[in-house]
């Protein structure tokens, strides 16, 4: 059975994803929602950032879906998209930590 082929498109849209995640900063602000909705202060001070800084990647990343936001009284909260964003960051930390 051969693969279906992939429309120009959809490559450059998952070019695009992982390019997003290409970044450090980016890439260690969506492993920090991954667990349970967290607040922009509690990332930034997890990750030693700034507030504006976290906030400026998480409009990028909520606007390619990788992460969403749920607004709670005052407060944002963020966490992975869906299990399609969770799961193939899951899966790629298992895949580094396996050994050679």
């Amino acid at each position: 059975m051969t693969a279906s082929p992939v429309s120009d498109a959809s490559v450059a849209q998952l070019a695009d994803l992982f390019h997003l995640l290409g970044d450090p900063t980016r890439l260690r602000i969506v492993l920090a929602c991954l667990k349970e909705p967290i607040a922009v202060g509690d990332i930034a001070a997890s990750l030693q950032l700034s507030g504006s800084l976290v906030s400026h990647h998480l409009r990028l990343l909520r606007a390619a879906r990788i992460v969403k936001s749920e607004r709670q009284g005052k407060q944002v909260f963020y966490s992975a998209a869906d299990a399609h964003i969770s799961g193939v960051l899951h899966d790629m930390l298992e895949h580094i930590a396996e050994p050679d």
